[in-house]
């Protein structure tokens, strides 16, 4: 994958007779949010704790913006940002004080950090309460704060491990739009169990169980795969006659179409028919073009989805 940022190949972590990761690999694409899922015990923490050079492995290779992680731990280091699940925060210093301790720790001078700060501090949301002690902040808060420290040297890669974790709603939402904003900068690994987060944000998911990765892909390419076929829901305005039948038949005959069920009819708010299309590809084209050429209202024409927790369980049910 040429324009892959980080390339992960065979990695194994053993620990005595517990091996945390078989021969694990992926890549992340410049610019990407991946979404790195898996049960408890799964692995994505082991994989995350690599690639942030807070532990070694036991075997295979890392690449980060083209460097080799093992041999380059500290320049790799350089090009990442890590907001663990946990963070360390100083309660007793206030939010500027932290920060620039945090930049200082970096190499930055004094100067450099006042005007990283001010930058991110719109960003993340943190303008009003720079001046603020750290204990006296709202989890939400200390997670902009934990956030601010991790983009402070301007990394090409950001691996957030569970953002969200413990916020409120109002607060889920904020997180989740910055690390929407972030992907237009950074390429982002998220590590995340609140399965809506991973489809409100991700482009891209990989799931791991049991130290492999079990399903890699967009979560439409994920359906497809369990479903086997296309599931489609078409809607077909109608005159108040009975014309469901000649209509399902019509549909029945299009090329890839497999199974065509008369679902029912509708009056409300416009009187339409609706089927159930099973198809061997994505048909939506092709039923558009169809009811373009027939005269035939669509009101309705949409992908029948799994929802993210149906996938997330088949996949580490049937590994």
């Amino acid at each position: 994958m040429a324009d892959a940022v980080i390339q992960i190949r065979n990695l194994v972590k053993e620990y005595d007779t517990i091996t945390a990761l078989n021969g694990v690999s992926f890549d992340v694409k410049q610019g990407e949010i991946l979404g790195l899922l898996g049960p408890n015990g799964a692995g994505k923490s082991t994989t995350m704790k690599i690639l942030t050079s807070f532990i070694s492995a036991t075997s295979g290779q890392v690449t980060v913006d083209g460097l080799d992680l093992f041999a380059n731990p500290i320049e790799t280091r350089a090009r990442i940002g890590y907001l663990p699940e946990s963070t360390a925060l100083y309660p007793d210093m206030v939010v500027w004080d932290y920060l620039v301790y945090c930049g200082e720790m970096r190499g930055f001078t004094r100067a450099q950090c006042h005007e990283r700060i001010r930058s991110l501090a719109g960003r993340v949301g943190l303008i009003e309460k720079l001046k603020e002690p750290i204990h006296t902040l709202s989890k939400g808060y200390k997670q902009r704060v934990g956030l601010a420290q991790a983009l402070l040297h301007n990394p090409k890669i950001v691996i957030l491990d569970e953002p969200t974790s413990g916020l409120d709603p109002n607060q889920i939402v904020e997180i989740r739009q910055l690390i929407k904003e972030l992907g237009k900068d950074h390429t982002v690994i998220l590590s995340t169990h609140i399965l809506p987060e991973v489809r409100q944000t991700c482009d891209r998911i990989v799931i791991i169980h049991k130290g492999e990765k079990v399903a890699d892909g967009t979560i439409e390419q994920l359906e497809g795969k369990l479903h086997g076929t296309h599931e489609l829901v078409v809607g077909v305005g109608w005159d108040g006659d009975d014309r469901g039948e000649p209509i399902r038949q019509e549909l029945a005959t299009l090329p890839g179409v497999l199974k065509v069920t008369h679902s029912h009819g509708a009056s409300d708010p416009i009187r339409h028919q609706v089927f159930e299309i099973d198809a061997k590809q994505d048909m939506r084209a092709a039923i558009f073009a169809w009811a373009n050429d027939r005269g035939h209202t669509l009101v309705e024409l949409r992908r029948r989805s799994l929802d993210l927790e149906t996938i997330f369980q088949r996949i580490t049910s049937e590994a």
